[in-house]
């Protein structure tokens, strides 16, 4: 190529960042405050040889910059940082280590493990206060420069569907399809085949509207997994935020991975991302050199303070990106941009988002991050998700991200496992996160979508093994099985595992339709987990990380199986209920005691005599049935009512209606899923063990009743049991429920 003659660069632009193809040639722009010298290093078609080395000739604001005349897409490049190899004041260029562009939008190659990619000499007696000279540009994948727009996205927009009305199942690139034998092979485990027509059939018949991927940008296959056999299965090893994972793509490039998300969004189904900023994969002092420590260790990492050798590890995984560098933050929310307008994604999951919300004093609501995410007008119209803890000081922080952000609910999570174990006095906990975790989320104007409630997700057991096992079981993760979570609010019902007694089976079936009903009967954003809609096990593996196997894969098998198709239309049936009526998704908090229809509030609680519940009954430990009546006025004037009917025992129960008795339709009973509806006119119910019932009635609008004011779908958010009222300890008076449960 004749720009290989030249004997220098021009000086190009300091933005943007990354390179950028003009149709004439490309500009290449690396931020670096501390290095003293960068390269531009160009390979051969096949990124094993390295043709030239340019060095970038300007600086401008800590960016370095050139243009590369008659360069085009296609083209294989990295980068080489000169600067102080001085560790303990947390500088640690090394020329000899290729770099990645952090700003690479697409991968050459597979990362080939070697020692060379270590910036220090491993095993020598200074350990990283050592240098290494090894060139690790053979074992390093190439950035590629990508032309951008180029996609035909023809008519199909994104969804954007309403947060009310939003069920976001979470599902891994790779394991929803290797199992698929009516795939053809190259499909399998590839973005094409989220695209598939019954893949996405599949999505309508369980009623989920978005899909939420677990991570898809590249990512690195840590060496301590490769030496034991295993691979990073779930992705949270970023090694570059602006480039899919190689092995996603690998027929067509990122293309594939846009054609994918075009043929969901013709679907109405959104595509939300699971994204890790909070760390990356170069890991502690100890790590690999592989991009943003040798361009700028001390600008792009959070290092302790006196003690610049080290890392500030509040992600758990050895470093902790620095997003109170505004480079840094450039980086972040020039990525997020990247994926809204160059794959049109719907939104994306915070990994740790604690870690980003973290400034010198803590997490702050009002970071850099999240007021840089919030004000900016590509990212406006997104969904947002924060995992809201992290492992350093105050990392919990469940309930005060800012408005605009949802968070997934452990303790919805926890709370629906234990009422449904048979834990005693958990009624109290299980009213409060079925009307959106009121005492969590109700300030700042926030609504109940805030509340991503779910049972189970990527990190933890599956539905079916929460029923199925009383211990972890992680013995093929090679840590003598002490990895996960050890306290995981699980019950077997008899049998450790797999088993072929009738009346465990039965139990676990009742428990587990139970389990996702009240996710999906819940106000919030229900989320489901991929497979739980057919009974998907891994064998009881809950931290399956390391395990691309069939293991994590989702079984086919089992859901073609009748016990598989009757639980998937089971849920399918339940979303559809959730959706007909408005009662059961509240679009807001309101006043939970204002009356929709003689006698009938927004939201009131019951026992199972059909009596309002009152402080004895909340604190009464041992009692395990619960009523939940929510009504919501409609457009035309009518009232929605649903009520719902829990009984976490172990016997069948005779449960009261609550007054005024009302033309209720059975609508559900997840002890005879496949019972059809039809009317109940009893003054009581009976409600299985393990179980859960949900009756329904529209009331009519009263002939000289004022036009209702529209509203949004859902109900108006009760006041959350455990807001603070009178009580004269009388059978018809509301009471507030233990003070353990009482909204701040």
């Amino acid at each position: 190529m004749d720009y290989l003659g030249l004997p220098r660069l021009l000086p190009g632009r300091p933005y943007p960042l990354g390179a950028t193809s003009d149709g004439l040639g490309v500009n290449f722009a690396v931020f670096s405050a501390n290095a003293t010298r960068i390269e531009l290093c160009i390979f051969d078609a096949r990124g094993r040889k390295e043709l030239k080395r340019f060095t970038l000739p300007e600086c401008t604001d800590e960016v370095w910059h050139g243009y590369l005349p008659d360069a085009q897409p296609g083209l294989l490049y990295g980068y080489r940082a000169y600067g102080p190899y001085d560790p303990r004041n947390g500088h640690r260029f090394n020329p000899h280590k290729l770099l990645l562009d952090p700003y690479a939008r697409q991968l050459s190659a597979p990362l080939q493990w070697s020692d060379a990619l270590f910036g220090y000499r491993l095993n020598h007696a200074r350990a990283d206060l050592s240098m290494d000279r090894r060139d690790s540009a053979p074992a390093m994948p190439k950035a590629v420069v990508t032309e951008d727009g180029v996609f035909n996205w023809g008519d199909t927009r994104p969804p954007r569907t309403n947060w009310n009305d939003t069920v976001v199942y979470e599902a891994h690139v790779r394991g929803v399809s290797m199992q698929r034998d009516d795939l053809r092979q190259p499909m399998r485990g590839t973005a094409t085949a989220l695209g598939d027509p019954r893949f996405i059939d599949h999505l309508h018949r369980i009623g989920a509207t978005a899909i939420e991927l677990l991570p898809v940008h590249a990512f690195l296959q840590e060496r301590f997994l490769t030496e034991r056999g295993l691979r990073n299965y779930w992705g949270y090893s970023t090694l570059a935020f602006f480039a899919p994972e190689p092995a996603y793509v690998p027929q067509q490039g990122p293309n594939e991975l846009r054609q994918a998300i075009r043929r969901l969004h013709a679907a109405g189904i959104e595509v939300i991302l699971d994204v890790v900023y909070n760390h990356t994969c170069e890991g502690s002092e100890l790590g690999p050199t592989l991009s943003w420590r040798g361009l700028d260790n001390a600008s792009y990492y959070r290092l302790m303070p006196g003690e610049e050798r080290y890392y500030i590890n509040d992600t758990g995984v050895g470093n902790t990106v620095n997003v109170s560098h505004p480079r840094v933050l450039q980086m972040i929310t020039d990525s997020l941009r990247h994926w809204v307008q160059s794959y049109q994604v719907d939104g994306f999951r915070f990994d740790l988002g604690s870690t980003l919300g973290r400034e010198g004093t803590g997490f702050d609501p009002g970071s850099g991050f999240f007021d840089a995410v919030l004000q900016d007008p590509v990212l406006n119209g997104v969904k947002l998700i924060s995992e809201p803890w992290d492992i350093g000081p105050d990392g919990y922080q469940l309930g005060n991200h800012p408005p605009r952000f949802a968070e997934w609910n452990d303790r919805f999570r926890d709370g629906v496992r234990r009422y449904w174990r048979g834990d005693p006095g958990q009624r109290g906990d299980l009213a409060a996160r079925l009307v959106g975790s009121r005492d969590v989320f109700d300030r700042r104007h926030r609504r109940p979508w805030a509340s991503v409630n779910f049972v189970a997700a990527h990190d933890g057991f599956t539905t079916a093994d929460i029923v199925s096992y009383n211990e972890r079981h992680n013995e093929a993760n090679g840590e003598e099985g002490r990895d996960g979570h050890s306290e995981n609010y699980s019950r077997n019902w008899g049998e450790e595992g797999p088993t072929d007694n009738a009346d465990v089976l039965a139990t676990r079936a009742r428990v587990q339709r139970a389990l996702l009903s009240s996710v999906l009967l819940a106000d919030g954003t229900p989320m489901l987990l991929a497979g739980d809609e057919f009974g998907n096990s891994q064998d009881g593996n809950n931290n399956a990380y390391c395990q691309d196997n069939p293991l994590s894969w989702l079984d086919w098998n089992q859901a073609a199986s009748p016990e598989g198709r009757s639980l998937t239309a089971y849920v399918g049936r339940v979303a559809a209920l959730r959706r007909e009526h408005p009662s059961l998704r509240a679009a807001r908090f309101g006043n939970a005691d204002e009356e929709l229809h003689p006698g009938v509030n927004a939201v009131t609680w019951f026992d199972a005599g059909g009596q309002h519940m009152n402080q004895p009954a909340w604190e009464n430990a041992e009692d395990r049935v619960l009523q939940l009546r929510r009504a919501f006025r409609c457009e035309d004037g009518s009232v929605d009512v649903t009520l719902l009917i829990m009984n976490a025992g172990d016997d069948d129960a005779e449960v009261t209606l609550p007054q005024p008795q009302l033309a209720w339709e059975s609508a559900l009973d997840s002890a005879a899923p496949d019972a059809a509806p039809g009317p109940h006119g009893e003054a009581t119910i009976a409600v299985g063990a393990h179980a859960l019932r949900v009756l329904c009635v529209r009331v009519p609008a009263a002939s000289d009743a004022a036009p209702a004011k529209e509203q949004e779908a859902g109900s108006p958010e009760p006041d959350a049991p455990g807001e603070p009222r009178p009580d004269d300890g009388g059978a018809d008076q509301p009471a507030a429920q233990p003070e353990a449960q009482v909204s701040p």
